[in-house]
């Protein structure tokens, strides 16, 4: 029997960020412990740390990419940290895979272990709210299934996430329905505003801890309502066959211009200022940001 997974965290050493009363606080960088890889990038999850900004003082830090023989290893430890990469909870790239792949597959790793416990339903038409990185995995996903004519709910003007295969983005007040509608931005309720009679509503998105559905509009409306999160009743091949799988299709069918576009890479040292962006509301134009502390 398989190994069920878990959301500990991994064993690490020396994270680069740490997040106290609203602002975040560079660290020096520390000595690589025996037996761990250096944190050469970490990927930024811009609704995640926001809410981690107001939390208690913490490391920060989503998902840090290490070297490995000629593979990445990504693991959930924070930004810039070493860590083993033998832990629980790691995935390694196919060689030769980019910087830019390893951490967009990331994201669309999480739709496709998510629309595979999705009802059948018709994914042309689909809708997908939000444009950050979730919301690209998301459309990335739908795109290698065959979906076409995705709408993407975005009060961004021209979103990156526009550019992705069969994409058109509307404004939040658009009259848009669908059968199908992806949660992507952890706002279940507008979500479900965009959800018809009889549809499936699926979670793809962190909501918050307060974030609620009535019962009643559920019953009434008739949906299936489906969380998304890709660690629920996983079993560790199938988390990483996901997320190579992921990351084959995007070195494969996605032009390395389009995929550049999505991925911006940041030196570490910068990281305070693109928390204080996300202090103040805003976000970076890129759906995904990488850390670079290989020089740090």
């Amino acid at each position: 029997m398989m190994s069920q997974r878990t959301t500990t965290r991994p064993p690490h050493a020396g994270a680069r960020i740490r997040l106290h009363a609203g602002r975040a606080y560079l660290l020096p960088a520390a000595d690589v412990p025996e037996g761990m890889v250096a944190g050469a990038f970490s990927v930024l999850s811009p609704g995640t740390e926001r809410r981690h900004l107001t939390g208690p003082e913490r490391a920060a830090g989503y998902m840090g990419l290490g070297q490995a023989d000629d593979a990445w290893v990504l693991a959930p430890v924070p930004h810039g940290a070493a860590f083993d990469p033998r832990c629980e909870g790691a995935v390694r790239t196919p060689p030769g895979t980019s910087v830019e792949v390893a951490a967009l597959a990331r994201f669309q790793q999480m739709a496709r272990l998510g629309l595979d416990r999705v009802p059948a339903a018709e994914l042309g038409g689909a809708i997908v709210v939000g444009s950050g990185p979730v919301a690209l995995g998301c459309v990335l996903e739908l795109h290698r299934r065959g979906g076409t004519d995705v709408r993407v709910v975005t009060s961004r003007r021209h979103a990156p996430i526009g550019r992705a295969p069969g994409v058109s983005c509307v404004a939040p007040g658009s009259p848009v329905t669908g059968r199908l509608v992806i949660d992507a931005a952890g706002d279940p309720v507008r979500a479900a505003a965009f959800t018809v009679p009889g549809g499936v509503l699926g979670l793809l998105g962190t909501p918050g801890a307060s974030a609620a559905l009535p019962a009643v509009e559920v019953h009434r409306a008739g949906w299936t309502v489906v969380g998304m999160h890709e660690l629920a009743a996983l079993d560790t091949d199938a988390y990483q066959d996901a997320y190579s799988a992921s990351a084959a299709f995007l070195t494969d069918r996605l032009a390395p211009e389009l995929l550049a576009s999505w991925c911006r890479r940041v030196p570490g040292v910068r990281a305070p200022e693109l928390y204080a962006l996300l202090a103040g509301a805003g976000r970076p134009a890129e759906p995904v940001i990488v850390f670079d502390w290989r020089s740090a």
